[in-house]
């Protein structure tokens, strides 16, 4: 009886996780086949219907974005998690309508990349040795191709995604136009070799550590903390970068691209802690200035 339960329970999901494969594909074929602002009005209704609707983590986003903004009233949190939701949507028929980009005029017609003067250095110098640290922030899967197409391929460290199909099918977005993609059990040796070979290696470093290594302070909570692009970049003795991308509210975004200094760290337990509370802490200061863009779906704080 156990195994015709187990055998029937593998069953249901093999149909569910390929219901929603062609789901994807299908609402990929769709925007495809619509304008940008036509894709923008779809996010903006398929947003506000997950939101107040189906209530898709409704009580768990209103809960994290009023413990960050005690300041704030119910109205106000009430917008945020509205543009949350449109953005999250935004954000995943963006992914979609990725194949439509074809090369470098593109993407440059969709995003713009803004860096400090350590970022354009290093670009100028022709060398290619870094780590990228972002967020799930604004259009970040976006971005990573804008990245690689403008300024130079990128590896990015990417969860595995439950759905096998859908999994594939994301990385075969991602890698497309020249990028590539490492799993984490695989990336501490992927990672450290591409490193040395000068190559750059992307890693989204706001969300919750399953592993638990390592705790801190994430917007006022105690939460885990990755210490991944610390250890990278202080390992390997390259620069680290923090590429933020950001809606301009026209269908367009800018990345912006700033410098984490590492001029007085050398690679120990410590100075690791000391970077990744850097760089978090600059995570934290975008999501402050506009919290909207952030992706408050994830349960941050579940192993606080």
């Amino acid at each position: 009886m156990n195994f015709d339960k187990k055998k029937l329970k593998r069953k249901l999901r093999s149909a569910s996780n390929a219901v929603t494969y062609w789901a994807v594909n299908a609402l990929g074929f769709l925007v495809r086949k619509l304008t940008r602002r036509q894709t923008r009005r779809l996010a903006g209704f398929l947003g506000d219907f997950a939101h107040r609707v189906l209530g898709i983590r409704r009580e768990l986003v209103h809960r994290n974005i009023a413990l960050t903004f005690p300041e704030k009233s119910p109205a106000e949190i009430g917008r945020i998690a509205t543009a949350v939701y449109r953005n999250v949507v935004a954000t995943l028929l963006e992914v979609l309508r990725l194949p439509l980009i074809a090369n470098r005029d593109d993407v440059a017609a969709l995003v713009d990349i803004k860096g400090d003067e350590a970022f354009w250095e290093w670009h100028r110098s022709g060398k290619t040795g870094a780590v990228l640290v972002s967020a799930h922030y604004g259009n970040w899967e976006l971005m990573a191709m804008a990245f690689g197409l403008l300024i130079n391929p990128i590896t990015i460290i990417v969860k595995r995604l439950r759905n096998p199909k859908v999994d594939r099918k994301m990385n075969e977005y991602r890698t497309m136009r020249g990028n590539s993609v490492v799993y984490p059990r695989q990336s501490l040796r992927e990672g450290l070799r591409l490193l040395q070979q000068g190559g750059t290696l992307a890693i989204l470093g706001d969300q919750s550590d399953p592993d638990e290594a390592n705790f801190g302070e994430f917007l006022g909570r105690r939460a885990t903390m990755f210490h991944g692009a610390a250890f990278f970049t202080l390992r390997a003795g390259v620069p680290l970068f923090m590429p933020i991308c950001t809606s301009n509210g026209d269908g367009r975004y800018t990345v912006t691209v700033t410098r984490i200094d590492t001029s007085d760290l050398t690679f120990n337990k410590e100075d690791v802690a000391t970077l990744a509370a850097r760089y978090t802490r600059a995570i934290e200061e975008q999501i402050r200035r506009h919290p909207e863009e952030w992706f408050w779906l994830h349960d941050r704080w579940k192993r606080g």
